[in-house]
């Protein structure tokens, strides 16, 4: 894993509950106060609060970011595998990566996972299946996303980022070791040894080099002890769920300024 990296705060901005107006502005004000990262999700549902209340569609969003923004870093935490065709989501996020580079180099990360949220699937006329074949789906798509992203004209502006959301050690961990430069769970301090050592056998078998794999963690309800025990154990990028609905920027500044200290005692 990639100790010797600066600590980057990534804000999920929540795709529900919210005007758009209300995300877009979030989204500005959010990348002037020097967040590094902004995320949304990639569902169609909310995910909690009025189960029918307000929600936007994640990827049409992600290439309104791409446009609007000029510096921060964006992508889904995390798009799901199952919705797309995986050469379609190696398309979008091409394009998306060249709006966002604005004639330099894109700012897009592929965020992805299996899926897991039920009433997508059903209301939307997916197969819902099992874990297991949710994976399996997963690893042929991560196959053939990289494999579109080497034939498509133009080419992506950079090596798109792979960001892999999940834990399960038989088969996610597998796909973090194969694929990932950016690992996402929210698995507590004492059980990251664990799960990096997992990832480190598989990449033996996947003859993978994963000495630059950025490990990612989640903030929200937790304080900053716990953001102290995460970075001791590996952690380098930070995430917050955060409401555009009910913005708190107090909050958000407050981890800028535990980022800020934290990258300030490293150099």
């Amino acid at each position: 894993m990639l100790l010797d990296t600066p600590v980057r705060l990534g804000v999920q901005i929540e795709p529900q509950h919210a005007t758009y107006g209300q995300i877009r502005d979030a989204a500005a004000r959010l990348e002037d106060m020097g967040v590094d990262i902004l995320f949304n999700w990639d569902h169609f549902f909310p995910l909690h609060g009025d189960p029918d209340g307000a929600h936007f569609e994640g990827w049409s969003m992600l290439a309104a970011w791409a446009e609007q923004t000029e510096r921060v870093e964006f992508g889904a935490l995390v798009n799901c595998n199952s919705y797309r065709n995986p050469d379609l989501q190696a398309d979008m996020a091409r394009t998306i990566d060249h709006i966002s580079a604005k004639d330099g180099t894109g700012r897009f990360i592929f965020g992805t996972g299996s899926g897991w949220f039920e009433r997508d699937y059903d209301e939307y006329g997916y197969e819902f299946g099992t874990v297991g074949s949710r994976l399996d789906d997963l690893a042929e798509g991560l196959d053939r996303v990289v494999a579109r992203w080497g034939r498509l004209n133009p080419a992506p502006t950079r090596r798109i980022p792979v960001m892999i959301g999940g834990a399960g050690e038989q088969k996610t961990l597998r796909l973090v070791a194969r694929h990932a430069d950016i690992w996402h769970s929210f698995v507590p301090a004492a059980g990251l040894a664990h799960k990096l050592s997992v990832i480190d056998r598989w990449a033996e078998q996947e003859q993978r080099d994963v000495s630059g794999l950025i490990v990612s963690n989640e903030l929200k309800n937790r304080d900053a002890a716990d953001a102290d025990a995460l970075y001791d154990a590996g952690v380098r990028l930070y995430t917050l769920g955060w409401a555009p609905g009910t913005p708190d920027f107090d909050q958000v500044q407050r981890w800028l300024d535990w980022r800020d200290a934290r990258n300030g005692a490293r150099a």
